[in-house]
């Protein structure tokens, strides 16, 4: 494992957290890392709704069947795009830009000590209807995904996935 990627490796997904807060400073920054992402002719259709509240978590929560961990977390972002801001108003290009951002902010994350777990809720219409409603999102806001963030009450060991089947070198 090459020491400079150790930080890419050691990203895990973290279920269980500790009873501590994440602090404005470091929640600024790890928005800042999300919004380095790059994006479809820089359109930027992001955009972030930071949640606290134990309650809302846990309605959050709620929806999403592998998502119990959120409603435990000190700490959820919700990672939503701008079908009206994506580039061409095309939501495949929205999925991708937001999705670079999550994988920043996942990273950012790890790299300051704090677990995280990105939970799926796009395009599963039931957990976008489920968001739309906690939330009160406007019609051309797309919930993509929550993300379950706090300081890790686990320890995972770090690895890649890399798989030789999975390679193709200039052609199928």
């Amino acid at each position: 494992m090459d020491e400079r990627l150790k930080m890419i490796y050691e990203r895990r997904s973290v279920r269980a957290y500790q009873d501590r807060e994440i602090d404005e400073s470091t929640v600024q920054e790890l928005l800042e890392a999300a919004m380095a992402a790059p994006s479809a002719v820089a359109k930027d259709p992001w955009h972030f709704i930071v949640v606290r509240n134990p309650d809302t978590l846990k309605k959050t929560a709620e929806a999403l069947p592998y998502g119990g961990m959120l409603g435990q977390a000190p700490l959820g972002i919700i990672v939503c795009g701008d079908i009206e801001q994506a580039h061409d108003g095309q939501e495949s290009y929205l999925l991708q830009d937001c999705s670079a951002a999550i994988e920043n902010l996942l990273l950012a994350a790890s790299a300051l000590g704090i677990g995280s777990c990105w939970l799926g809720v796009h395009p599963r219409e039931e957990r976008v209807a489920h968001l739309n409603t906690v939330f009160g999102l406007p019609e051309h806001i797309i919930p993509v995904s929550a993300i379950a963030l706090g300081y890790p009450d686990e320890s995972k060991p770090a690895r890649t996935r890399y798989r030789d089947d999975a390679v193709h070198v200039e052609r199928w």
